[in-house]
């Protein structure tokens, strides 16, 4: 196999299905209770004339890509087609060969400026291309019989630092060869604004849970999963979360040991409140563990202030991350520079950004003999089969050992997603380390707060399956099919 391997993209097809929440997700000032999951299938051609196809999903969520409140979740979800539609016909225009790299770099530019034409934000115009290029990288792996770790350790892609001058002088090749794919990685348990803490309060009429038989309070998941790891919503009142957390702390204290993160999700309305919460929470007697065990605090400041505001000296006593700030190749040494130290990696942004991002942190923490940056693995309620499978092995491979995972969380396995039954025993054979039978329903397995990973290192982008393109239908802008 050449080692960067070039080919031409010569078809692009979208589809979606309705996805529904067994429980409502709040995060920030949204609240969620079902949204489509968009479905790409791409074919390529090699310069020897084989062909192979290559496929990819993402939950298309509202209210986090794109937070105007001029906009309503319809129109959120319907700027997300737009992204993707306006990326797959971007992506078959140019019919030169080029690596998976090179195909993501002839466009990545062009489509932000379409999308900013479009009224879209960057996040949600680069949701077009980070689906694809998974597509994309998933028909090369099979076109050179590689498995995605196989192919991101030789760089099959072509990766380069053309978006990254600040790693000009860093051989990335030589990073991503030390790149091992783990047989495991442990679960980070969202916790969402309005989550229950005690199963005891379902036990009456009046508090009715959503009818099946997956655990709903924190306390019932916890014994369910063996979850060790936490991610906890923030609404960014610091008083009120104060006692939101204290409220979680009563059930977390209850474990020998744990860890969890904090997520803000753009809530804080300046420093001085963030600044507040940190106060708060140190001095809290009741938040004495919790206040110990927490690794770092997410995105608490709007997108466009993160950039430009410095948080040196909260990240002095908390380490500060970066989500929904990171919108370019540019958005990390941005923030690194106003003190934020971790970024996150989340392949709706692009699975590409997040190698970039992962060699940064080993760049710069080598020159500052230091482990002071880092990459985490954040959720996006990634759903069972390709969207979790994918996501959950770019994570792993670059080495984060717990990623926040919801989706199974807040639906109820593949028939919450509407996939027929044969899809999901599709799955369920070809990955049944990763999953487990319920009646008539196919679920995420987790076993003492961990996923198995052994399933995902075959030919292909971490999938031994096609999902049924015939269940779904084809995807058109809401304008279109109203």
């Amino acid at each position: 196999m050449i080692a960067a391997p070039q080919f031409s993209i010569v078809a692009v097809h979208s589809f979606e299905r309705d996805v529904r929440l067994r429980l409502p997700f709040r995060f920030g000032a949204a609240t969620v209770s079902g949204a489509p999951q968009a479905f790409v299938r791409v074919r390529i051609r090699c310069e020897d004339g084989r062909e192979a196809e290559g496929t990819a999903a993402e939950l298309m969520i509202p209210k986090w890509f794109d937070k105007a409140p001029g906009k309503t979740h319809e129109d959120n979800i319907d700027d997300l087609r737009g992204a993707l539609l306006a990326a797959s016909d971007a992506y078959v225009s140019e019919q030169r060969p080029a690596t998976a790299f090179g195909h993501f770099a002839a466009h990545g530019h062009a489509l932000q400026l379409q999308g900013r034409a479009a009224g879209r934000t960057a996040l949600t115009t680069g949701f077009g291309g980070a689906l694809l290029d998974r597509a994309v990288l998933d028909a090369a792996c099979r076109a050179f019989d590689l498995s995605f770790a196989a192919a991101i350790c030789a760089n099959a892609p072509g990766i380069t630092d053309e978006f990254a001058p600040d790693l000009r002088g860093f051989d990335i090749s030589a990073f991503l060869r030390t790149r091992v794919l783990p047989d495991s990685v442990a679960v980070r348990h969202t916790v969402g604004l309005l989550d229950a803490m005690f199963a005891s309060d379902f036990d009456n009429d009046a508090s009715p849970g959503p009818g099946d038989d997956l655990p709903v309070a924190l306390d019932a998941v916890i014994a369910r999963y063996g979850y060790r790891h936490f991610k906890l919503k923030l609404s960014g009142d610091p008083e009120a979360d104060i006692e939101r957390l204290s409220a979680i702390a009563v059930v977390l204290d209850r474990l020998p040991e744990y860890a969890v993160t904090l997520d803000g999700n753009e809530q804080f309305r300046d420093v001085a409140a963030l600044a507040s919460l940190v106060d708060m929470l140190r001095r809290d007697v009741r938040l004495r563990r919790l206040c110990g065990a927490t690794l770092y605090l997410e995105q608490p400041l709007p997108r466009d202030l993160t950039l430009a505001t410095g948080v040196a000296e909260v990240a002095a006593q908390m380490p500060l991350l970066i989500d929904e700030s990171d919108a370019s190749y540019a958005a990390f040494p941005m923030a690194r520079e106003h003190g934020y130290t971790g970024v996150s990696s989340k392949s709706c942004k692009g699975l590409y950004k997040s190698i970039i991002n992962a060699a940064r942190c080993v760049k710069w923490n080598a020159e500052a003999h230091a482990a002071r940056f880092f990459l985490s693995g954040e959720d996006l309620t990634t759903q069972a089969g390709l969207a979790l499978q994918q996501d959950t092995a770019l994570a792993a491979l670059l080495g984060i050992a717990h990623i926040e995972r919801n989706g199974h969380h807040y639906v109820n396995g593949f028939a919450g997603q509407g996939a027929p039954a044969s899809e999901q025993q599709g799955f369920l054979d070809a990955h049944a380390d990763l999953y487990e039978r319920a009646g008539a329903n196919v679920r995420l397995r987790v076993r003492d707060g961990r996923l198995a990973l052994g399933s995902l290192g075959g030919v292909g982008f971490a999938s031994g399956v096609t999902p049924d393109f015939a269940s779904m239908r084809p995807m058109t802008l809401r304008a279109i099919t109203t």
